[in-house]
């Protein structure tokens, strides 16, 4: 056999993609790498330049935290930055919490606010840049990081970056001090020039002027590194009209304003429009806020989690709130005892699940779930992530759908976002829409919107190519001796399941996960396999991943329990072409070792 050529061999700790400052994604290119990370050694902890961002906080926002430390701290002090001074709140609750020992001297927050807001400059008008810090002892740092990680509340790195800026140059200033006089000024220099996110045409070369632009200038303009966040609001709308479905044309921002909209796509639930839909700053912010207002909506009762699920939506319902009562395997017999439960008397705010789960992509009987819901009067919440309202339609049994945008509905790995969607038709839904509607701020920084708009324009035709690769992918592991199980939803057992909420032209998505018979096998199957390798799923570019030791490395006996096995390998497919990524898992294969070097 030929020597494979390595095209994917990113180093430790590098990005994914590659020198992008604001990746959403981590190289951890093998298996040794990645349990490395998880033991905390130093070889591999030391060139980590980024990580995924609820469970790395990126150097910038650490850098940010330090400033306002080192200018409002105590000797000994530490900060975790919010959005806002509810979400910072609810951050400083939960210390008080976890750690009763603490008082309010020593867990505080302070806001942070641009002075220049009194001078109307139109881009902090438009944008509205503030931090609110929770200042705490220290020692305590997990704590509020457990609480960072779990919520998916706290700053972006780019809102951090932007607001650092202004911090320094003395316009965001505490909010105690607002009455003293600032200096204006309008943010970072290159935030100031007036340009279009919406430069399409090549004649855009044209600065207005007749001069043609250099061109690095512009494809820097047109890339993200001047933004016109006056089109903020715009992209927001674009945005929930492409998770309501009705946006769904590949188009410049301008455009798909003055689009009609599309109708095949719209979610097909009665009375459902893009008022129904709710922007967060990461795919767990739309959770842990839907499991926040379920417990405000149907009083302190305990939730359901329903299946295997990601590990920070149990992780939620167990810390926040009465607890909650797990079930697994998300099996037909769970489902049982649950109804005995309520018959029984037993009530429950809320069940979620999600289709299909990762990383077995078994599918939930969200038929019989919305019969129970509606008879024992409690809510549905899907986690959609995963299935994609193109290829599969939730609404239907849910009362609330939730989605990482960070995904697939992004694709480009740079930036976080979350989806929250309410069903009209549900019988709590007025309930629900008063409850979000008092509650609800809109927390989503204005560059990521930017940013998220433009990298969606494309996601139905890239879904639709995600989806043909990952069956091919499917056909190849499945037909290997050396491979003990494949879990994708198309040759899952609760394919029926799935069947029932797929759309027309809908396919099974771009995720699967397998497991091999030996662990030597899946070891060198993993280090051999020449994609990049990495946290996160939904990537434009084929991102595989030991996940369990990854996700769960804490808790592996705990993973068997529930039928996941510590060695479980997951594939988020890309967009390659074909015919190579199959080669390239095929190749993979026929570097497993022989039986007698596994002796």
């Amino acid at each position: 056999m030929s020597p494979m050529v390595v095209e994917n061999d990113v180093e430790v700790g590098e990005s994914l993609p590659p020198a992008t400052e604001h990746a959403v994604s981590v190289s951890l290119p093998t298996w040794r790498a990645n349990v490395g990370y998880e033991e905390g050694e130093e070889w591999v902890i030391s060139k980590m330049k980024t990580g995924y961002p609820r469970f790395f906080i990126h150097k910038i926002i650490q850098s940010f935290a330090k400033d306002i430390v080192e200018s409002h701290g105590r000797e000994g002090d530490s900060a975790m930055l919010f959005p806002t001074h509810a979400t910072a709140s609810r951050c400083r609750d939960f210390f008080f919490q976890q750690a009763p020992d603490l008082d309010a001297s020593q867990v505080r927050i302070l806001d942070f606010l641009p002075a220049a807001e009194r001078a109307r400059s139109d881009e902090l008008s438009i944008i509205s840049p503030r931090v609110s810090a929770v200042l705490f002892p220290q020692q305590r740092f997990n704590i509020a990081k457990t609480f960072w990680q779990h919520s998916g509340d706290g700053v972006s790195s780019r809102r951090a970056e932007y607001c650092q800026q202004l911090f320094k140059e003395g316009v965001l200033v505490e909010a105690s001090t607002l009455n003293q006089p600032a200096r204006v000024c309008k943010g970072p220099r290159r935030y100031q020039k007036k340009t279009s996110i919406d430069l399409d045409a090549p004649e855009d070369l044209s600065n207005g002027s007749g001069e043609v632009q250099d061109p690095t200038q512009f494809v820097e303009e047109r890339f993200g590194r001047n933004l016109d966040l006056s089109k903020t609001k715009n992209a927001k709308l674009a945005i929930r009209r492409r998770i309501a479905g009705s946006l769904t044309a590949d188009v410049s921002l301008t455009e798909a304003m003055a689009l009609d909209q599309d109708a095949t796509r719209t979610r097909p639930v009665a009375g459902f429009s893009e008022d129904d839909v709710y922007l967060y700053p990461t795919g767990m912010s739309s959770i842990f806020n839907a499991h926040r207002n379920l417990l405000r909506a149907k009083g302190q009762l305990k939730a359901v989690v329903y299946g295997f699920p990601y590990i920070d939506t149990l992780k939620i319902t167990e810390k926040f709130g009465p607890g909650s009562q797990f079930y697994g395997f998300g099996s037909s017999e769970e489902l049982d005892d649950l109804e005995k439960q309520l018959e029984g008397g037993e009530k429950f705010a809320a069940l979620f699940t999600e289709f299909p789960t990762n990383p077995l992509l078994r599918s939930p009987d969200l038929e019989r779930i919305r019969k129970l819901a509606d008879k024992y009067d409690f809510c549905v919440v899907v986690d959609e992530t995963i299935g994609n309202f193109i290829n599969v339609n939730v609404l239907q049994y849910a009362d609330v759908v939730v989605s990482s945008l960070t995904k697939v509905f992004s694709g480009d790995s740079n930036v976080m976002g979350g989806g929250l969607v309410l069903n009209p038709k549900a019988k709590n839904y007025a309930l629900l829409k008063r409850t979000w509607n008092e509650d609800y701020e809109d927390n989503h920084w204005a560059e990521d919107s930017i940013f998220l708009e433009r990298n969606s324009r494309d996601f139905v035709s890239r879904i639709d190519r995600i989806g043909a690769n990952a069956e091919a992918i499917c056909d190849v592991l499945s037909a290997h001796p050396r491979v003990k199980q494949v879990n994708y939803p198309k040759t899952s057992p609760t394919r029926p399941f799935y069947e029932k909420c797929r759309n027309p032209n809908g396919g099974y998505g771009g995720l699967l996960s397998a497991t091999f018979h030996t662990r030597p096998d899946a070891i060198a199957f993993f280090d051999n396999l020449d994609t990049v390798k990495g946290p996160s799923l939904g990537t434009n570019f084929t991102l595989s991943s030991p996940y369990v030791i990854l996700a769960h490395y804490g808790e592996l006996d705990w993973c068997k329990k529930w039928g996941v096995e510590a060695d479980l390998i997951r594939f988020s497919v890309g967009l390659e072409e074909t015919a190579k990524l199959v080669d390239t898992f095929k190749r993979a294969l026929d570097a497993l070792p022989g039986e007698e070097e596994q002796q």
